[in-house]
């Protein structure tokens, strides 16, 4: 059982930036990947990005990639999302979340936390 502790988020203006923090611990898979997706009122589950950590391979949403950059802190299972440039559109909640799916299904998380509310005014 894989236990995330996310810390982050927040209110933020357009254009502003906001960085996300989790902590995995009891995460004993090989292979191990990390990554967060949101979910607005009304809308569908969107994976945001994913991260192989120790080799580093990343993943991100179209909506997403070149304003947030998902990284990990070396030798902990720790991983951060930092937001920038953000949108009104990026209004959601944001949730931590652990052993990803296979390939194009990364965003096929098999762990995730309780979330954490991410707002953007414009």
């Amino acid at each position: 059982q894989v236990q995330l502790v996310e810390s982050g988020g927040g209110s933020v203006q357009a254009g502003g930036s906001l960085r996300l923090s989790c902590a995995a611990s009891g995460y004993t898979y090989s292979n191990k990947c990390m990554g967060w997706f949101r979910q607005a009122p009304g809308k569908e589950r969107e994976g945001v990005a994913a991260i192989y950590l120790g080799g580093g391979s990343t993943f991100y949403s179209d909506s997403v990639k070149g304003r947030f950059t998902i990284s990990q802190e070396n030798a902990k299972d720790t991983v951060y999302l930092q937001m920038n440039s953000l949108k009104p559109e990026d209004t959601a909640m944001y949730y931590c979340a652990a052993v990803c799916g296979p390939g194009s299904s990364w965003d096929r998380f098999a762990y995730w936390d309780q979330g954490t509310q991410v707002t953007v005014s414009s």
